[in-house]
């Protein structure tokens, strides 16, 4: 015997009783079966009685009593026996009473009685109850005096032949080894001969379209499904080519062990609850506008644009479901004052957290995954009735086989939702919870890749004498791997400044290695003391030394800050831009070498350019200049313009109006910018070979203190000739080559700088005898000078030591 005769076959009577408000009763509305009559079921029930079809719908649970147990109502049946004479109750006879609700809302109650004694089983009574689900859905859809479709009302249609048209078929599907057994009104509605049908699940997969497969088969695959109930609708193609909506609710039955064993399901035709055109249609914009959203906040955006003013709502709110929080991503209207005290006292930041621990509706519905619509008057806590006080809609957003969020939709006036707008609600959060996890992940790599490019760049630029730096980046918003566009701002020696701009070729992982290689590399060699085109080249052969096939193109600049001299190098990259004083732009016309990487002998000259006070230096990458829908020769005309009429008396102004039009990006943007305002007043230096002779510290001693009498210092001249006499002895001792003694008075302060052509550093002795002949000098020069300290130059080193002049000296 098929199970839908075990079902309902084995049924004398199932009756559907309807809520009357009007006199406060449930009255028979269906029928099928024997005489309602002859089972002592009357017309109607008032609810201020006792019988177990009033009972059911007060508790609003299911009632299952075999014929013992049906005994113990007998008062009532007595009663009803006075009203309706000649109608008795047979013996042995087993009832179920389950009320039909939808979103804590009572509907009726389903009444089945079946002729066994026994009672109903429990396979049985989960049959019923996903029978009673389907009932439900054909109240809601017809049992409303009037039904609100998006600005429209259309008549009632007449219940009686509304519930004669519900075809629901049945089926058991053993998951273990995938056998189906299903009814002959499943087999009508997927348009299988009973007796082509063998029995197996895919055959009747094969029916179903392409795209609904994947949700059907979370359903029917073993493990796939948790305990408990799901329901989708899904589509079948017919013979003739039309297409049919069906409606699945299912329940996962477990063996001894708690493992899942049986997946009882009901099947029902959907087509009647499918929404018309008008929901189609933004169901298909909504999809639309998610296509594109690929950020949270986009997704938040369009949500709100397609439930708010379409189902002229009051309240919209979406949150995405992280552990166990709930975070809010968007509430319309964003004021605090339009939403509940309760979330008011949680709002921190941007938006508040939602309350889950005191709003226990809304945290069942997350945890069962249905929507949930109440009505205005619904018994509902302070925090959710506030949201919608006429009508509210809770939609857990579902999406991988988990609920993924929720949103809220809430009216302040009362609000009746009819069946297409229950069916665009359901399916909407269907796309957004989709469109939810693609934008979470599509954030969180985003943010990872911001992170991972900013955490290569500069935290901040450094102080300039003479001048003002400022650099800008911003990410490709196409695509989700890292760059390689990078900035630098290096300070050399004595005023001495090198700005760097490069990008490596591509965008991911690798790029953005190289790129923090190359920036290290290239400061390690600047900072090293090298002219411009060695730091270049020998940064060009560490990248070819490192096997990649990623190459690099840069442009380098050093400048001094006193005579605004610069000395440009470029690697395969843009020129830099140059806005005068008088607020002209041109592009550099600079010399330059192949990229980074390419030929390991390349050379890379170097180019002479003088800066005025009050010019700008520009260096940029060529995201800012360059992309799809522009060419590089009017990106470079556009950004010359914006410089020419920029205001340069705020660098950080006028780098943002550099990227004012860069606002969808095919590939990221570094932007370095310098005024050069000039050094008002210039040290005072001097410099001296010291020869290799017996005398040689004599001389050096003697030329600083002509230098310091021309000078005007009379203060701390000892200490100078102490310090010049210690640091030229141990250069001529401790190394070979040419030693060079530079002196500069600048901001107060005497420098003296003994450079020679030894990388090695002087070690301070840590312990200094009696008998020792050596290693007092680095002592005396730290005792007699504010600081010192040694600096890699070109191969060799400079050592240096700096004191204080009192205030009175020139």
């Amino acid at each position: 015997m098929r199970e839908q005769m075990r079902v309902f076959g084995g049924a004398s009577l199932t009756a559907v009783y309807v809520l009357d408000k009007r006199d406060d009763s449930l009255r028979l509305t269906e029928r099928a079966g024997e005489s309602g009559a002859l089972y002592g079921l009357p017309p109607s029930y008032p609810l201020s009685g006792r019988a177990p079809v009033v009972d059911a719908f007060r508790a609003g649970r299911p009632l299952w009593l075999n014929a013992a147990e049906l005994a113990a109502y007998n008062r009532t049946i007595e009663a009803i026996r006075e009203e309706s004479p000649g109608e008795e109750l047979p013996v042995g006879v087993s009832l179920g009473a389950l009320p039909l609700r939808t979103s804590g809302r009572p509907l009726g109650c389903l009444v089945v009685v079946d002729n066994a004694g026994h009672g109903f089983d429990a396979e049985r009574r989960n049959f019923l109850e996903l029978y009673a689900d389907h009932v439900t859905a054909w109240l809601e859809a017809v049992g409303e005096p009037s039904t609100h479709i998006i600005g429209r009302t259309e008549p009632r249609p007449v219940l009686g032949p509304a519930l004669g048209c519900l075809n629901v078929g049945s089926f058991t599907l053993v998951l273990s080894s995938g056998k189906i057994d299903a009814d002959g009104h499943v087999l009508d509605l997927v348009d299988i001969p009973w007796g082509d049908f063998d029995g197996r699940v895919e055959t009747l997969l094969a029916h179903t379209v392409p795209d609904d497969l994947p949700a059907l088969m979370s359903i029917v695959e073993p493990g796939h499904m948790a305990s408990g109930g799901r329901e989708l609708e899904f589509r079948v193609r017919r013979p003739t080519g039309e297409l049919r909506w069906l409606r699945l609710r299912c329940r996962l039955l477990a063996d001894g062990g708690g493992k899942p064993e049986r997946l009882l399901g009901v099947v029902a035709d959907a087509s009647n609850l499918r929404p018309s055109a008008d929901e189609v249609s933004m169901v298909q914009r909504l999809s639309v506008a998610l296509a594109g959203a690929t950020a949270v906040r986009d997704v938040s955006r369009a949500v709100v644009a397609a439930l708010r003013d379409p189902l002229g709502a009051d309240r919209v709110a979406l949150a995405g479901l992280e552990a166990d929080r709930l975070v809010v991503t968007v509430l319309d209207p964003p004021e605090a004052d339009a939403w509940p005290e309760l979330w008011r006292s949680e709002w921190r930041s941007e938006w508040p957290d939602a309350p889950v621990g005191a709003l226990p509706t809304l945290k069942a519905a997350v945890r069962e995954g249905r929507a949930s619509l109440w009505t205005a008057g619904s018994a509902l806590e302070p925090g959710l009735a506030g949201v919608g006080p006429g009508g509210l809609a809770v939609l857990p957003l579902p999406a991988e086989g988990r609920v993924v969020g929720v949103c809220l939709v809430g009216w302040d006036e009362p609000h009746e939702f009819g069946p297409e707008e229950r069916s665009l609600l359901t399916a909407t959060a269907g796309l957004v919870g989709q469109a939810l996890v693609r934008a979470r992940s599509f954030d969180a790599e985003h943010e990872l890749a911001t992170m991972l490019q900013r955490s290569l760049l500069p935290r901040k630029l450094p102080r300039l004498p003479g001048g003002v730096a400022v650099a800008r980046y911003l990410p490709a918003t196409v695509g989700l791997d890292v760059g390689g566009d990078w900035y630098d701002v290096i300070p050399l020696s004595e005023n001495h400044v090198a700005l760097v701009v490069g990008d490596v070729q591509g965008h991911s992982a690798g790029a953005a290695t190289i790129m923090g290689q190359m920036r290290t590399a290239i400061r390690a060699y600047a900072v090293e003391g090298h002219p411009p085109d060695v730091v270049v080249s020998r940064a060009n052969r560490l990248l070819v030394g490192m096997e990649t096939d990623l190459f690099a193109t840069c442009c380098y600049v050093a400048i001094d800050m006193e005579e605004g001299n610069a000395w440009c190098v470029r690697a395969g990259h843009l020129p830099p831009l140059l806005r005068t004083p008088e607020g002209g732009t041109e592009e550099l016309v600079l010399e330059g070498g192949p990229p980074l990487g390419v030929l390991a002998e390349a050379e890379f000259p170097m180019t002479a350019v003088a800066l005025a006070p009050g010019a700008v230096l520009t260096l940029l990458t060529d995201g800012l200049v360059e992309s799809s829908s522009l060419h590089l020769e009017e990106g470079m005309r556009r950004v010359c313009d914006v410089l020419s009429t920029a205001d340069p008396s705020d660098a950080g102004r006028m780098a943002d109006e550099l990227l004012g039009g860069a606002n969808r990006r095919d590939d990221d943007v570094a932007l370095l910018l310098l005024r050069y305002d000039g050094i008002g007043d210039r040290p005072l230096r001097a410099a001296w070979t010291v020869w290799r002779l017996p005398d040689a510290v004599a001389h050096a001693r003697r030329f600083t203190s002509r230098t310091l009498r021309t000078w005007n210092v009379a203060e701390q001249r000892d200490a100078a000739l102490l310090i010049v006499s210690e640091l030229v002895t141990n250069a001529l001792v401790h190394t070979k080559g040419q030693v060079r003694l530079d002196l500069t008075l600048a901001g107060g302060r005497l420098r003296v700088a003994v450079s020679d052509s030894s990388p090695r550093t002087p070690v301070k002795p840590a312990i200094v005898d009696w008998d020792a002949t050596g290693g007092r000098g680095i002592l005396l020069v730290e005792a007699v000078s504010a600081s010192y300290g040694s600096v890699p130059l070109s191969g060799g080193k400079q050592v240096w030591a700096e004191t204080p002049l009192p205030p009175s000296a020139p």
